[in-house]
């Protein structure tokens, strides 16, 4: 294992897969994008810290960057002491975040020029599977570059895809958010107007489960709801979905194809922010209709 390793954003993500990295014997410089709360057993395992983007990339032969979305990615890649302008020819940069096709596209052009690879391979899974090493990933990358990163995203993934040339990682996770975030959204306003009507919620999801419409999103979304009155059974945040939708609803404009069901559900999540609960996880968006349609369906 002899490439070295940059990892810029070390959040709840980002901190399992670089445990994981050095557990596997990996030599590992990070750069911390916000989060400084949780390096301590990342120095302890011999982590080196960068103060800059380009002192991370030079110090590594593979830069994985794990941000929220576009933004952190172009201010990391175009920003002061960006990658564009530092980071060496030869270097392959891995786009772990869920982001927008099109500036992907011009990054990879951009890097391109300078003798940079960038490989997309955005995450699915949560912060426990991270720090258990059992994420998965889809990758968008030439066949050279997914062989050279295939033994590195052993260490933190327990299933990689190599799902096509660069760019189409970004793509089907996109659109793997966008049938999960509406499945979620046609859970909650279907149990808003059950609610509403006077059936006995405990009773549809008893339906449901044995039924052919039961699915993980289901269960993440209504178990742990329903038993506990705990909204924390899909641990992935309401404002992050709204991003993911919008650059869904860009990408499908862009091509263009007609996306109906795509801004629904984006809707349906921008309502949801707009009504306080940007900060929550998806099983609070029963809180949002609750509050938006004067129904019960948390236990209290």
């Amino acid at each position: 294992m002899t490439q070295k390793i940059g990892f810029i954003g070390i959040g709840m993500m980002g901190h399992g897969m670089a445990k994981n990295l050095l557990a596997k014997g990996f030599p590992l410089t990070f750069k911390v994008n916000r989060n400084r709360d949780n390096l301590a057993d990342l120095i302890a395992a011999g982590a080196k810290e960068a103060k800059t983007n380009a002192e991370c990339a030079l110090a590594s032969d593979i830069v994985f960057i794990c941000v929220t979305g576009s933004p952190q990615v172009e201010d990391i890649i175009y920003g002061k002491d960006g990658l564009l302008n530092c980071g060496r020819s030869g270097l392959i940069v891995v786009d772990t975040s869920t982001a927008e096709p099109a500036s992907s596209t011009r990054i990879r052009n951009d890097l391109a020029a300078k003798g940079i690879r960038l490989v997309d391979a955005p995450l699915a899974r949560t912060p426990k599977e991270a720090e258990e090493g059992r994420l998965n990933t889809m990758v968008g990358a030439e066949p050279a570059d997914f062989k050279t990163l295939e033994p590195v995203l052993k260490a933190f993934c327990e299933n990689i895809f190599h799902v096509g040339p660069p760019g189409h990682g970004h793509v089907l996770k996109l659109v793997n958010n966008m049938m999960a975030m509406s499945f979620a959204a046609s859970i909650a306003e279907a149990f808003a107007v059950a609610a509403k009507s006077g059936l006995d919620l405990n009773r549809l999801y008893e339906v449901i489960s044995a039924g052919g419409v039961n699915c993980g999103i289901f269960q993440m979304m209504a178990t742990k709801t329903l038993q506990e009155g705990d909204v924390t059974g899909f641990k992935f945040g309401i404002a992050l979905a709204q991003k993911d939708l919008r650059y869904y609803t860009h990408l499908a404009e862009m091509l263009p194809v007609t996306s109906f069901m795509g801004e629904a559900a984006h809707q349906s999540f921008v309502q949801a922010v707009n009504a306080g609960y940007g900060d929550k996880l998806i099983a609070s968006l029963f809180e949002a209709q609750e509050k938006l349609n004067d129904v019960k369906i948390v236990p209290r």
